[in-house]
């Protein structure tokens, strides 16, 4: 009798299985806080191409160099003035909104379901 095959397992389910699976809270909690950095960086990238601008474009409508635009779409960068925020919101015609969401930093969040 031929064995039953298993479901293959979920690429986020393997992840977290290799990466997170077992190990202590804060690494759970950094890979949130890069996931957070990461979305911040790809959603004004994202705009800014939408927009049609490049960084050294977007750069000098708000007053600063392109490497501080490279910076900010970085998901390293933790620099992020509100200010600068505000500015980049402007020039790509879209609204900032800033919110502290109740739970958003729980562990168990990222684990597969």
């Amino acid at each position: 009798m031929p064995k039953r095959s298993r479901k293959p397992a979920t690429a986020s389910a393997v992840l977290f299985k290799r990466y997170y699976a077992g190990k202590p809270k804060q690494r759970i909690e950094q890979a949130e806080a890069t996931m957070a950095d990461l979305a911040l960086g790809d959603k004004i990238r994202t705009l800014r191409e939408e927009a049609g601008l490049t960084q050294a474009q977007l750069a000098a409508q708000i007053g600063t160099q392109p490497s501080q635009i490279s910076r900010i779409e970085d998901a390293d960068y933790d620099g992020h003035s509100v200010e600068t925020l505000r500015r980049i919101a402007n020039a790509l015609h879209v609204k900032l909104r800033i919110e502290f969401v109740q739970g958003a930093c729980r562990p168990d969040k990222l684990q597969p379901a």
